[in-house]
């Protein structure tokens, strides 16, 4: 069948934005699977990094400070944990997240609970099982940043009946960052700092805490600070 020069041209035009369509297609699905996406962070702690995701937490704030085309913050805290309910949890709390970055605060309940209830964590095991959390998130190419606990009790003369145990167990925390080159937050310290240059009075709370170990909006502010920091010189 012969086709007249209008069909032809017809033809041709049809093929012409068929091709433009087609080309159109190709570069955006390219540009989707080139795009950047956001660095997931997940938060894995005990209560304090679960009241961290609430209106005016320290990961609120950060949702709030940091470019969501960059991260993607995610909170995985849960109150009364120890670094043994983390390394039990870390599967299906963090694992499955699929995260690229994992903050690790934890510790304050391994001390208090020592005192409270008898069911704190002794130092070897503290050491143990955080390595083992560690271990396991590096295996998984995940970028790890450790937290030191902050703070039970804000006395600036060391008198708060655990500070012997937070300053060993952040010692511990600090010398596995340094083992294992890892980013460290050194909250225990950046608290004890901000204590001593606004406490004068030596009160046992209600300068960054609302009693004595979890955050008000000022300790909220600070660890933000902190952990902004810290995330955003690794990128």
């Amino acid at each position: 069948m012969k086709m007249s020069n209008g069909n032809l041209l017809v033809a041709l035009g049809n093929m012409t934005t068929i091709s433009k369509s087609l080309l159109i297609l190709l570069v955006a699905g390219l540009l989707a699977m080139t795009a950047v996406k956001p660095t997931r962070v997940v938060f894995f702690g005990d209560s304090i990094t679960q009241a961290g995701v609430n209106p005016g937490g320290y990961i609120d704030r950060l949702k709030k400070v940091m470019p969501a085309d960059q991260f993607e913050l995610i909170g995985a805290g849960i109150g009364g944990n120890k670094i043994y309910d983390l390394f039990l949890r870390m599967d299906d709390d963090v694992l499955a997240k699929q995260p690229d970055v994992v903050v690790i605060w934890v510790g304050v309940n391994d001390v208090w609970h020592k005192a409270s209830s008898g069911t704190g964590t002794d130092p070897d095991k503290f050491v143990k099982f955080y390595e083992a959390v560690v271990k396991k998130l590096k295996a998984a190419n995940i970028r790890v940043i450790l937290c030191t606990p902050a703070t039970i009790g804000e006395r600036t003369d060391m008198s708060n009946q655990q500070d012997g145990d937070l300053n060993q167990y952040s010692r511990f925390i600090r010398e596995l960052a340094q083992r294992n080159n890892l980013p460290l937050v050194d909250l225990r310290k950046a608290f004890l700092d901000y204590n001593l240059k606004n406490n004068p009075e030596n009160k046992e709370k209600g300068i960054l805490t609302t009693d004595r170990v979890h955050l008000n909006d000022a300790g909220n502010q600070l660890v933000a600070e902190q952990m902004q920091q810290v995330l955003m010189a690794g990128k």
